[in-house]
């Protein structure tokens, strides 16, 4: 985590480390989301059907959902 300081145009500057990580490069698109007092940044997907297909993958293997889903109707 890295503290940041708004600027008088409230503005941030994004640190190099975070940058790097989720591979930002001048231009990319960004989206703000505030939950409470809370604000998430994340990096605009240019493809907005795979990144949520990506989303489902995850730790628990791609079939994961689907064996969850028919546990429900037992």
């Amino acid at each position: 985590m890295a503290e940041v300081k708004l600027s008088s145009k409230n503005q941030i500057v994004i640190p190099r480390e975070a940058r790097e990580k989720l591979g930002l490069k001048p231009g990319d698109k960004l989206l703000i989301g505030v939950a409470g007092k809370h604000l998430t940044v994340i990096k605009k997907p240019k493809n907005f059907v795979k990144a949520l297909e990506e989303l489902n993958i995850g730790p628990y293997g791609d079939d994961y959902i689907s064996k969850e889903r028919a546990s429900w109707d037992r």
